[in-house]
This record gives C-alpha cells, sequence and structure tokens, in this order.
C-alpha cells in the first residue's frame, strides 16, 4: 500500500513542484532581463567615446604628443587593430567565464584605459592605454549580438535596434560635447578625454549582479534550437561559409568608412575653414543619425528576407556624402554630414545580419567574432591610407576619392551577405558534396 500511495502521489506532486520552481524563476528572469536592459544599453553608449572623442581633439593632441600626420593616422588605424586581435577571443572568454563576466570586465578595462591614456606621457603610453580601453570595446562589440540572442531570441531586431541606437547616442554625444567640456574644464585636452572615464564606471554597476548571481546568469531564455543544430555549432567551421565571408567582408568596409569619418571628418571640415566646435558638432550629427536610423533599420531588416535593398540605399548615401565632401566641404557641410550619418548605418544592420544568419548563440558568437575581427583586420589600413595621402597630397581630394571608391565594394558584397541563409546549411552543404 506504501509502494501504491508513493506512486500515485508523485505525478500530483511533480507538477506542483515544477510550478514553485517557475514561479521562483519568475521574478528572477524578470529583474535579470531588467539589468541585461539596462547593461546592454549603458555598455553601448561606452563603445565609441574613447574614439570619437579623440577624433574631436586630434589635432590638440596631435601637437600636445608631437605627432606627424602619419602617425596620426596610425592613431586612427589602432581602434580596428586592437578589435580585430582581441575580438577573436571573446567567444573563448566567454565560454569560460560567462559573457556577462567578460562585458563586465571590458567595461572596466575602458574606464582605466581612458583615465589613463591621457596623463601616461608620451605617444607609446598613449597608444598602450588606448589599447587598454579598445580591448574592453572589442570583446563587448562581439558578445552584444550574443547576449541579444541568447536572451532575446524573439526579438533580435528591437534589442540590436536599441544597443545600435545607444551606441550611436554615445558616438554623437562624445563628439559633440567633448570640444565645449574640454573648454569649460579649463583647455587642457587630457582633461577633455578623462573624462569619459566616469561613464563607463557607470557601465561596469549592472553588470555586477548578474555576475554574482548565478541563477540570473541562467535566466536567459531558453533556446528553441535542436540537438541537430547544437551539434552542428559545437563543430562549427565558420570558415566555409562564404556568407562568412561576405559579413566579414562588408563588416571590414563599413567599418573602414565609420573610422575615416571619425577620426578624419572633423580635420576635413576644419581645412575647409569650419570652427573647430562646430567640426565636433558636424560629427555629431554624422554619428546622431545612427540614433533613431539604428533602432529602426534593424527592425526593418528582419522583417525582409534579403537585406539587400537596404545596403544599396545606405551605400548610395554615402557615395552622394562622398562627393558632397569634395565639391564643397564647407558649404554643404550639414547636408554631408546627414548623408554620411545615414551611411553608417550599414554597422547595426550588419550587427542584425549577424544575428540572423545563424540559428542558435553558439553558432552567433563564433560567426560575430570571426565577421568582426576579420572585418576589422580588414579596414586597418584605410584610416591609415587617408593621413598618408592628406600628408603627400597637401589636400582632401585623394582621401575622399579612397573613401568613395570603397563605398562600390561595400554595396556588392554587403547584397550579398543579405541573402536569406544560414551559415550552418552552407557549411553542410558544403561537407556534403565534399
Amino acid at each position: 500500500m506504501a509502494s501504491e500511495k508513493t506512486e500515485t502521489m508523485t505525478p500530483t506532486e511533480t507538477p506542483s513542484i515544477r510550478t514553485g520552481a517557475a514561479e521562483k524563476q519568475a521574478p528572477t528572469r524578470a529583474w535579470a532581463t531588467r539589468l541585461v536592459i539596462v547593461g546592454i544599453v549603458l555598455a553601448a553608449m561606452n563603445l565609441r567615446p574613447a574614439i570619437t572623442s579623440l577624433g574631436a581633439l586630434l589635432e590638440e593632441v596631435r601637437d600636445g604628443l608631437g605627432m606627424s600626420g602619419t602617425l596620426a593616422g596610425l592613431l586612427t588605424s589602432v581602434p580596428p587593430l586592437c578589435f580585430a586581435i582581441f575580438g577573436v577571443m571573446a567567444p573563448r572568454l566567454a565560454r569560460r567565464f560567462g559573457p556577462s563576466a567578460v562585458v563586465c570586465v571590458g567595461m572596466a578595462a575602458i574606464a582605466a584605459g581612458l583615465v589613463i591614456r591621457p596623463f601616461i606621457g608620451g605617444t607609446a603610453g598613449f597608444l598602450a592605454a588606448t589599447a587598454l580601453a579598445l580591448m574592453g570595446i572589442a570583446v563587448s562589440n562581439v558578445l552584444m549580438p550574443v547576449i541579444v540572442k541568447r536572451w532575446f531570441p524573439d526579438r533580435v531586431g528591437s534589442m540590436t535596434g536599441l544597443y545600435s541606437m545607444a551606441l550611436a547616442l554615445g558616438t554623437s554625444l562624445a563628439a559633440a560635447v567633448t570640444v565645449p567640456m574640454t573648454d569649460a574644464l579649463g583647455g587642457r585636452w587630457q582633461t577633455g578625454l578623462a573624462v569619459w572615464a566616469g561613464l563607463a564606471v557607470v557601465a561596469v554597476l549592472p553588470w555586477i549582479p548578474l555576475v554574482r548571481d548565478r541563477g540570473a546568469a541562467s535566466a536567459a531564455a531558453p533556446e528553441h534550437v535542436s540537438r541537430t543544430v547544437k551539434e552542428e555549432d559545437d563543430g562549427l567551421r565558420i570558415t566555409h561559409s562564404r556568407t562568412a565571408w561576405a559579413l566579414a567582408v562588408f563588416f571590414g568596409l563599413q567599418a573602414t568608412a565609420a573610422y575615416i569619418t571619425m577620426g578624419w571628418m572633423p580635420q576635413i571640415f576644419r581645412d575647409a575653414g569650419v570652427p573647430a566646435g562646430e567640426a565636433g558638432v558636424l560629427l555629431a550629427v554624422t554619428m546622431a543619425m545612427g540614433v533613431p536610423l539604428a533602432f529602426v533599420i534593424p527592425r526593418v531588416a528582419t522583417r525582409l528576407p534579403n537585406q539587400g535593398p537596404v545596403v544599396i540605399v545606405l551605400g548610395l548615401c554615402g557615395l552622394a556624402g562622398y562627393a558632397g565632401l569634395y565639391l564643397a566641404p564647407a558649404g554643404g557641410a550639414w547636408a554631408w554630414a546627414l548623408l554620411l550619418g545615414i551611411s553608417n548605418c550599414a554597422f547595426p544592420l550588419a550587427l542584425t545580419m549577424v544575428g540572423m544568419r545563424a540559428k542558435s548563440s553558439v553558432g552567433v558568437a563564433k560567426l560575430s567574432a570571426f565577421a568582426q575581427s576579420t572585418g576589422y583586420l580588414i579596414s586597418i589600413p584605410g584610416p591609415l591610407l587617408v593621413g598618408v595621402l592628406y600628408q603627400h597630397s597637401g589636400g582632401w581630394g585623394l582621401p575622399i576619392a579612397l573613401m568613395a571608391g570603397l563605398m562600390v565594394p561595400q554595396i556588392i558584397i554587403g547584397t550579398l551577405a543579405g541573402r536569406n541563409r544560414t551559415v550552418e546549411d552552407e557549411v553542410a552543404a558544403r561537407a556534403a558534396t565534399a
């Protein structure tokens, strides 16, 4: 009888136990999800101020450190170099320590680098401290699409849009206020650069509870992927996918355009007679275009089976902006800033396509690391070459022609990357025909 009683009670007790566990999980997931959203927004806001604040004060930094035009071009190439080197480490670090822990440490590295670099003294020290900050940015760059895919698998477009919008906001804010804030704080470029460390310190805070609370780490939405997909992604050879390569090249070309814009556009306007403060505001306008568009474009992209038309529209805006910079840089400065701002929204589009071209968070992690690391590696020569051409030609004609010329392959490769397919299917098809 006792055994019969146990057998009859177990089926009725099991659902109640499961219900209790689910009820306990619900509030944990609710607060953890809110923290993740806050953490994503704050982290995204810190992924570009280290670069655009430097772009706004590049002339002062060059004079203060005694840099040549070529060395300044090298300085603008440091961000993609660091993103390529450190970004590839992100998936391995995430598997060992968890994505939240890696992003938390990444924000701390940004804060430390930004505090140290203006005061360490000398070009070598400035570059080393900048590399520390960029290391934190690199791993966070790669892991943001992974966190979005893991926590919000059914809202990839809207969450990528929110993340991209926050990134654009931080980028434009740093570009707009760095020069006037530097003047207000005494006119020293060192203070104007260091103050952005405060924003990074704030961004560390929401990730700390997510790292310390193991329950929060397990509260992410469960992925509804088959065992076959998990096995595919565990052994995925990402370099065997044509779409992965197309995404990497597209990412590299749009990054080239973005970092040339962030590093050199204020100087282009200043050399055309635009005051330094207004040149910084023009860069801010370019970056600020990403605030609304970075939220809209991913949502539109996820509703389209093929993202090629969006790639073409953004590319044509870029070509028009470069033509304006060549023909009348000062006369139509605001129009060119707006057009280039629209074109720079290829970045959130690329992030969205990364999330769409793989079936699980593991696949997205591998695709994101490959596309971003390879892409940033491709983008390294661009800003440096612009500096060399500017110094040796004595003007901006050749550099702007280079920028416009690179936009054509960006449109072509981006259209190929936007085709409706996944890297897992491509790798499996290649293995089947091998």
